[in-house]
């Protein structure tokens, strides 16, 4: 439906259908901003866990390791030829260093 479609059908509404309507586009902005936040929340805990495997599963704790160049390349790889974009070797050094800054 087009936008002048969408403003003659809210003119000829009564103030109860306005506030029912607006009641509605407060609900569904509500759900969509939640959404968007939980999607944010669990983003930030993918790079934190995925740095976390990075330095505490491959590397053993340290901060670097003789074989660590290739485990970045591995993960970038593998995780951009399963889910596509994200996933370059800059965002999983991003990934761990994001964990060694939070890693306490």
């Amino acid at each position: 439906m087009e936008k002048s479609a969408l403003t003659n059908i809210t003119e000829k509404l009564t103030q109860p259908e306005k506030n029912f309507v607006s009641d509605l586009k407060h609900l569904a902005g509500e759900a969509r901003r939640q959404a968007y936040r939980c999607a944010d929340h669990l983003l930030v805990v993918r790079n934190w866990l995925i740095g976390w495997r990075i330095v505490t599963q491959e590397q053993n704790g340290k901060e670097r390791a003789k074989y660590g160049e290739h485990v970045i390349e591995l993960a970038s790889q593998t995780l951009t030829e399963e889910y596509g974009r994200g996933f370059g070797l800059t965002s999983i050094k991003n990934m761990r260093s994001f964990y060694l800054m939070f890693s306490k």
